[in-house]
């Protein structure tokens, strides 16, 4: 199959380029009147895997394929892309290439078609050629602009659309050029896309908040504004941080959902925004945090965030988001070019529907596992979502991601209302920097995507604020009966690290009842005998010496002298024998005679 004819364009890569270079020619833009984007209730759920899972040819082939991957979907039912600093596929290398990829997920292949002045002139000297942006229309491709499906049918009228930013293609890390705040939206008919006289720039908007236009690029006006700054602050000295949530990424339309979706990007970050217009009103809906450097090939983040129309699903609620990494930033070692390549991971959509809840009281009903939860959390350091509610309380994920936050949660969101009044956190392993909430430890709710602290809350046992939460130790929440269609836990990380951990969260409506047994956590010395009840004489098993659980206690024969002695037999699961068997509290190692309580202080409940 021969190529599709393409073109760079230079008259209006000019032109696009007084919008998008740093350093810009044109006058300032008109003063904005948009506030920074909202948050978005458009979407219920949104699940993203935590590393690309395949690419063209293949992730992991570790070849310097490029970067950036501006790309559109053509009438001959491929998809075309751009690609910076690589060899595409067996070709040369080039600070630009052009390159046909044929095929679906999972089954791709690459085809370099052209590279370097075979793409286009290098305008500014000392410069290199990027690539950032690719439309297919009516069989000719065009560098520097939006994709909208296939070959460009999708678009809302006789238009060709295009994003541009001012300054910087992402936040400059060093501001010697203002970072990217604002987004600009413009227009060309579909056959004048070489005539820089037929393009015209969004300028304002009416009083029923459609777009009024102008053909002088300089009395343009964002459709998209978002000043917030994330990862304010980082432990690790020299890297990046205080970072503008809007780079150069990609829109496309989303057909089935009637949505434009923008996937933007930060240096630790994805950040996804939608709208129903191409101009608006924009919304923010999603932002995904990989965390701080270093990041695995199972576990990471990316550039250049694009969703390439052919790959978005009949019902439009499955896609593949395209991104990179590049060894020479910090994220992978050098020459590890996993990701540096046309690399997909696989993002799920599900548009809210409102619904009433109709889960009953069921204390044994883990609405954590009923089908299509999706994990939430601050950050993730390994990836590990899985984790959350595998049913195993043994395992352990954190969220460091060397920020200095002042919030961390972990919970879940799902397509449909419930009503919870339970949460069990299982917490992960405790480090010496970090691992546990540090204060304001509390249970929140989602409804018309608001998060809203519980009322009633009681917590058993009590949680430290320290380390002494203890590694895989259980913490029961239990509240006020609460519908919504999302559950957290949410509260101050602690630690010199500012990070928390998890091994399992559970959610149930218990209606009251006391559902599975709370876990006191109590160190014990030495190895002890257990008996079947507290006034038995005949030992049933053993329990190990060290940090053990226990259920409850009850009052029953003496274990001791005269001077130390104990009453009290508290019910556990010993190392031998069989379960539910009752060890003397004799053998705690912190508290005096006649005392049972656990490691934090707090007295066991009676059985």
């Amino acid at each position: 199959m021969t190529a599709r004819p393409w073109r760079t364009a230079a008259g209006i890569a000019t032109a696009l380029l007084q919008v998008l270079a740093p350093g810009t020619a044109s006058a300032a833009p008109a003063a904005t009147a948009l506030a920074s984007a909202p948050e978005s209730d458009f979407f219920s759920t949104v699940q993203i895997d935590s590393g690309a899972a395949v690419g063209a040819p293949a992730v992991g082939d570790n070849a310097n394929h490029g970067d950036l991957w501006p790309n559109c979907w053509s009438d001959d039912d491929n998809v075309y892309g751009a690609y910076g600093d690589g060899v595409g596929f067996n070709a040369p290398y080039s600070d630009i290439g052009v390159a046909r990829i044929s095929g679906t997920p999972g089954n791709l292949q690459g085809t370099s078609l052209a590279q370097g002045d075979n793409v286009g002139q290098v305008w500014t000297a000392d410069h290199t050629r990027k690539p950032t942006g690719m439309a297919c229309v009516d069989g000719t491709m065009y560098l520097a602009v939006q994709d909208l499906a296939t070959d460009f049918n999708d678009a809302p009228d006789g238009y060709v659309y295009a994003y541009g930013l001012d300054h910087n293609w992402r936040d400059s890390f060093n501001d010697r050029v203002p970072d990217p705040e604002d987004v600009y939206l413009a227009r060309v008919p579909r056959a004048s896309v070489l005539d820089r006289s037929a393009w015209q720039f969004v300028n304002g908007f009416d009083s029923a908040g459609n777009p009024t236009w102008s053909s002088d690029i300089d009395q343009r006006t964002p459709v998209l504004h978002d000043d917030r700054h994330i990862y304010q602050n980082v432990y690790t000295a020299g890297r990046a941080h205080n970072l503008a949530t809007i780079s150069q990424g990609g829109i496309v339309y989303d057909k089935p959902l009637n949505r434009y979706l923008y996937t933007s990007w930060t240096e630790y970050t994805f950040e996804f925004y939608e709208s129903p217009t191409p101009w608006g009103p924009w919304k923010h809906f999603e932002t995904k945090d990989f965390g701080g450097y270093p990041w695995t090939h199972t576990k990471h983040g990316g550039y250049a965030t694009t969703i390439p129309s052919k790959y978005i699903s009949a019902d439009g609620k499955s896609v593949w988001l395209q991104s990179n990494v590049c060894p020479c930033g910090g994220g992978y070692p050098a020459n590890d070019n996993w990701a540096y390549t046309f690399s997909l991971r696989q993002m799920h959509l599900e548009p809210r529907v409102p619904s009433t809840p109709s889960n009953t009281a069921d204390p044994a009903r883990n609405l954590a596992r009923e089908p299509d939860t999706v994990g939430i959390e601050r950050a993730t350091h390994y990836g590990n979502v899985q984790f959350y509610n595998d049913g195993n309380r043994t395992q352990s994920d954190d969220d460091w991601n060397d920020e200095n936050k002042t919030a961390s949660w972990w919970g879940y969101t799902w397509p449909r209302s419930y009503t919870p009044d339970r949460v069990v956190y299982t917490t992960g392993s405790m480090f010496s920097d970090g691992g546990w909430f540090a204060q304001n430890l509390r249970v929140q709710v989602r409804d018309n995507g608001t998060w809203t602290d519980v009322a009633g809350l009681r917590t058993s046992p009590s949680y430290p604020y320290d380390s002494s939460a203890g590694q895989n130790h259980t913490y029961q929440f239990d509240f006020t009966p609460t519908s919504g269609d999302g559950v957290r836990i949410i509260g101050v990380p602690g630690g010199t690290k500012t990070f928390t951990s998890i091994g399992e969260l559970e959610a149930y409506y218990s209606g009251g009842a006391s559902g599975a047994p709370v876990k006191y956590w109590v160190d014990t010395s030495p190895t002890a005998p257990v008996y079947g009840s507290p006034t038995s004489t005949t030992q049933t098993g053993t329990l190990n010496a060290g940090t053990n659980y226990v259920y409850c206690k009850e009052w029953g024969r003496q274990i001791g002298n005269a001077t130390t002695y104990n009453h009290w037999w508290l019910k556990t699961d010993p190392d031998t024998g069989p379960a539910g068997q009752y060890v003397s509290a004799y053998y705690l190692t912190r508290w005096g005679n006649d005392e049972a309580k656990d490691n934090n202080g707090t007295v066991i409940p009676d059985c």
